[in-house]
C-alpha cells in the first residue's frame, strides 16, 4: 500500500516504552488524550474477542489511514480539489480534453488535484496538472484501476485496499469537488458528497458537474434529480444549489474561485454556527442578511463579531470576522445560498480566469 520503505518491526520493549511515554503525556493536551483513547480501544478489540476478519478490517483502516494523511500533511496549506470521472474515457474524447484544461487551469490559482489515480479522466486531469500538483488516491480492483503514468511510483500516489477510506480520504482532503460524466463509481462518489453536504456531515464547498460543449451527460443526470427527486417531495428545492453543471473550464473555475471570495470556513462551537469571512460586512449587509436568510436561525439573529473563545485554538483564522448564528442544522441548501449572496456582496476584485 504504502509508496516508502516500511520501517522494522519495534521490539516488545521499544514498544513498552513508547505506550509509558504515551501514558505520560499531559491530560491538558489534546493530541496526547486521543491517542490514548485510541490505544485503549485497541485493548478493548482484544477484550471483545472479534472475529479474524474483523480484526484484519480495522487493522488494514487503520493503516491505510495513519499513511494516507502521513501522504497529505506536507501539503496542508495548499487547496485541493477532488476529481471523479470514467477511466474509461479516450483522449480523443472531449472529455477529455476539457478534464486537461480544467485542471491546468485550476492548478494555476494554487490548487493541487486529487483523482483516483487510474486513466481515462484521472489521467487526463493529473496531465493537465502535473506531477508536482496531483495525488493518486488508488484503489485495488482486479481490472481498470492500475496507476496511470503521470503519477505511478510518485510519493504521492496512495493504494487502499477499502473503498471507505479512499473515500474519507477523497472528502476529508478536497476544498473543491469535481465531476465530469463516469459510471457507478463516478455516481457513487459524486452522490455520497452530495449527502454528506445536504446532511451537514462535511463543510460546504463548491461541486461542479463538468461536460463539454454539446455533451448532456449531466443535463440528463439534472432532470431525474428534479423530476424523480424533487418532483417526488425526497429533497428540497434548496438543495439543487449544492451544485452547479458547466461546460467550459473557465466557468467551472470562476465558480469555485468566487465560492471563497468572501466565505473562508465554518465552525460549530456547541449550537452556534461560526462562518468565518475575509472580508467584513457592513451593519447594512448583515440587517440584510438577518432579512433574507432568517430561515436558517432556530433561535437569534445573525451576528457579526470576532471569534468565539472555543476558536483561538486556530490562531491561523482568529482575526477574520465571523457571522456567528444558532444554525437550524437542517437546510445545507440554504446555506449553501447563503453564502453565495455574501460571495456577491460588493467587495474585493477576483483575479482573471
Amino acid at each position: 500500500m504504502a509508496q516508502t520503505r516500511s520501517r522494522p518491526t519495534p521490539t516488545k520493549e521499544e514498544i513498552l516504552a513508547q505506550v509509558h511515554s504515551l501514558l505520560d503525556g499531559p491530560d491538558d493536551d489534546l493530541s496526547s488524550v486521543l491517542m490514548k483513547e485510541i490505544l485503549v480501544g485497541v485493548l478493548r478489540l482484544r477484550e471483545s474477542r472479534l472475529d479474524l476478519l474483523d480484526l484484519k478490517i480495522v487493522n488494514r483502516a487503520m493503516k491505510e489511514l495513519r499513511h494516507a494523511f502521513g501522504v497529505f500533511q506536507a501539503y496542508r496549506g495548499r487547496p485541493k480539489i477532488s476529481i471523479f470521472g470514467s477511466a474509461r474515457t479516450q483522449p480523443d474524447d472531449p472529455n477529455y480534453q476539457l478534464a486537461y484544461r480544467f485542471a491546468r487551469l485550476i492548478v494555476q490559482h494554487g490548487f493541487m488535484v486529487i483523482t483516483g489515480g487510474a486513466d481515462g479522466i484521472m489521467r487526463a486531469c493529473q496531465e493537465g496538472a502535473g506531477r508536482e500538483n496531483s495525488f493518486g488516491v488508488n484503489i485495488l480492483l482486479p481490472f481498470e484501476q492500475g496507476p496511470n503514468a503521470v503519477i505511478a511510483d510518485d510519493p504521492k500516489l496512495i493504494t487502499f485496499k477499502y473503498f471507505f477510506t479512499r473515500k474519507l480520504t477523497f472528502q476529508k482532503e478536497a476544498n473543491a469537488i469535481a465531476l465530469f460524466p463516469g459510471g457507478f463509481g463516478t455516481h457513487d462518489e459524486g452522490f455520497e458528497i452530495l449527502t454528506l453536504t445536504q446532511t451537514g456531515k462535511s463543510d460546504p464547498q463548491p461541486i461542479v458537474c463538468l461536460q463539454a460543449p454539446g455533451c448532456d451527460y449531466w443535463n440528463h443526470w439534472y432532470d431525474f434529480i428534479a423530476d424523480q427527486l424533487l418532483g417526488r417531495g425526497l429533497i428540497n428545492q434548496e438543495d439543487l444549489s449544492l451544485f452547479k453543471i458547466f461546460d467550459s473550464e473557465q466557468q467551472a473555475v470562476a465558480e469555485i474561485l468566487t465560492f471563497y471570495r468572501r466565505y473562508h470556513s465554518i465552525r460549530f462551537v456547541g449550537r452556534q454556527l461560526a462562518m468565518r469571512l475575509k472580508h467584513p460586512l457592513s451593519d447594512a449587509q448583515v440587517a440584510d442578511v438577518n432579512d433574507r436568510f432568517k430561515d436558517l436561525l432556530s433561535e437569534g439573529v445573525f451576528e457579526q463579531r470576532g471569534p468565539l473563545p472555543e476558536e483561538l485554538d486556530e490562531p491561523a483564522v482568529k482575526d477574520l470576522p465571523r457571522l456567528v448564528f444558532l444554525f437550524n442544522r437542517r437546510s445545507a441548501g440554504r446555506l449553501r445560498q447563503l453564502i453565495d449572496h455574501l460571495n456577491a456582496l460588493p467587495g474585493p476584485t477576483l483575479p482573471p480566469v
